[in-house]
C-alpha cells in the first residue's frame, strides 16, 4: 500500500503563484509516475500534470507553460503554479501508479491524497 499526503494550495489572487507538493510513504518503491489532477464542483476529475520515474511528463491543455511538476525524490512530486485564473480552482488530487507508462486517464492511478483545496480569486 502507498499513502499520499498533500501539502500547500490554499488562496490566490489572480496571477499569482501557489506549489503543491504530495509525498508518498510506505510501499513507495513500486509507483512509476506521480501526478496531480483537480476537480472543480460539478466537473470531472482532470489531468493536471504527470511525471514518470524517467523524468517524461504530460501537462492538461489549460495549463502548459503556466504549471511545472517536478519529482523531486522516488517519493515526492510537486507542482508549481503561476499566472493563475480563477478558472484553476478546484479540489486537487495527488496520484501515483504503478503502471509502467505515464498515463493522462485517472482511473489508471491506483492511490490517491485526499486533495488540497486552491482557490483563485480577487
Amino acid at each position: 500500500q502507498v499513502h499520499l499526503v498533500e501539502s500547500g494550495g490554499g488562496f490566490a489572487q489572480p496571477g499569482g503563484s501557489l506549489k503543491l507538493s504530495c509525498t508518498a510513504s510506505g510501499n513507495f518503491f513500486s509507483i512509476n509516475s506521480m501526478g496531480w489532477f483537480r476537480q472543480a464542483p460539478g466537473k470531472e476529475r482532470e489531468l493536471v500534470a504527470s511525471i514518470s520515474n524517467g523524468g517524461s511528463t504530460n501537462y492538461g491543455d489549460s495549463v502548459k507553460g503556466r504549471f511545472t511538476i517536478s519529482r523531486d525524490s522516488a517519493n515526492t512530486v510537486s507542482l508549481q503554479m503561476n499566472s493563475l485564473k480563477p478558472e484553476d480552482t478546484a479540489v486537487y488530487y495527488c496520484a501515483a501508479t504503478t503502471v509502467d507508462y505515464n498515463p493522462i486517464e485517472s482511473y489508471k492511478y491506483d492511490y490517491w491524497g485526499q486533495g488540497t483545496q486552491v482557490t483563485v480569486s480577487s
